[in-house]
């Protein structure tokens, strides 16, 4: 199971997401960087997959064909943050 990067609802991972699907918890896009195993922080354009194209918006659904929903949380846990993701949260309209 994954989890939501934003309400950190489990989302079945059985089914690979849309670019359209959104969490049935608060909405988020779900086919996200903050949602793919390959999301980290720090390195070049936050993506361990070496190959995948750069994506600006962090949080907004893209077309992105390495995704795999990653399997931890996000959300509460002790895992790095994006730093500026959570600042741009915070002002958020």
């Amino acid at each position: 199971m994954a989890v939501c990067f934003s309400c950190s609802k489990k989302i079945p991972t059985d089914i690979r997401p849309g670019r359209g699907d959104e969490c049935g918890g608060c909405g988020a896009d779900l086919k996200v960087c903050l949602n793919c195993r390959f999301y980290e922080p720090g390195t070049y354009n936050d993506c361990a997959e070496p190959n995948a194209e750069r994506v600006v918006e962090k949080e907004r659904a893209n077309y992105c064909e390495y995704f795999e929903y990653s399997t931890g949380n996000r959300g509460g846990s002790s895992e790095k943050r994006d730093p500026f993701y959570e600042l741009k949260k915070l002002f958020k309209d």
